[in-house]
């Protein structure tokens, strides 16, 4: 499958523009190799959004859902960088998502990504979660321009564990119960996904059961793992 491990931690999130070419460059040089140097921690990738919101969305593969809470994470996001201080307040609208991997299909990764963040109750997200896992996501890809699609939990006790970083942020983050990933080797690719009624609209999630659905696409910045971060 393509997703590295069994843990996503997914963010999105909008920055202060006056900001965002001390955000980018923070982000690219010190935010996501220090994250992908946490143990556990196997790749981390940067997007930009072609159309949909928040603006950037980025997210960490890891080796398990624990490692998302583990003593190393917790500590690094308790003792926040000089840099980090400076950034962190500038983040808004956010949303994190820690996740279990639920189903994954494909081989390799693209250059775009389709995303979707859900939600609904109990009874609803289960019957979502067989729908996408059974029957959405399994043949999408081999279609036009897809080479992955996945499907992720939400982990709402995880994501509110309270550390310095989340605290500069100065409101609590939003949490996705459901987070769908398609990815493509661009984004005129998945467009037929969600637009114009397509399978993954917000509306077909509605449909299905979602009394929340987010829905957009974003373009590939820059993408690292911990062999990268080995090797240099």
């Amino acid at each position: 499958m393509p997703l590295l491990g069994k843990g996503v931690a997914a963010i999105w999130h909008n920055v202060a523009p006056e900001l965002q070419a001390d955000y980018n460059a923070w982000h690219v040089h010190e935010h996501v190799p220090e994250r992908v140097g946490v143990p556990g921690f196997l790749r981390g990738r940067r997007y930009v959004a072609v159309e949909g919101a928040p603006e950037f969305f980025h997210f960490y593969e890891t080796e398990t859902p624990e490692t998302l809470v583990s003593p190393p994470y917790l500590e690094r996001l308790n003792d926040p960088t000089p840099w980090t201080r400076r950034v962190g307040p500038s983040l808004r609208d956010n949303n994190r998502s820690l996740c279990a991997v639920a189903a994954s299909f494909g081989i390799g990764g693209g250059a775009a990504i389709l995303t979707a963040r859900l939600g609904a109750d109990a009874g609803g997200t289960e019957a979502l979660a067989a729908w996408l896992a059974g029957e959405a996501l399994p043949g999408l890809p081999g279609g036009a321009g897809i080479v992955g699609a996945h499907l992720l939990r939400g982990d709402r006790k995880a994501s509110a564990v309270r550390t310095e970083e989340k605290a500069m942020r100065g409101r609590p983050d939003e949490v996705a119960g459901l987070v769908v990933f398609v990815e493509g080797i661009e984004a005129g690719a998945l467009d037929p996904l969600w637009k114009g009624g397509g399978p993954l609209s917000e509306a077909a999630f509605r449909a299905r059961g979602a009394a929340e659905a987010a829905v957009g696409t974003y373009r590939l910045h820059y993408a690292l793992s911990a062999e990268d971060l080995e090797r240099a």
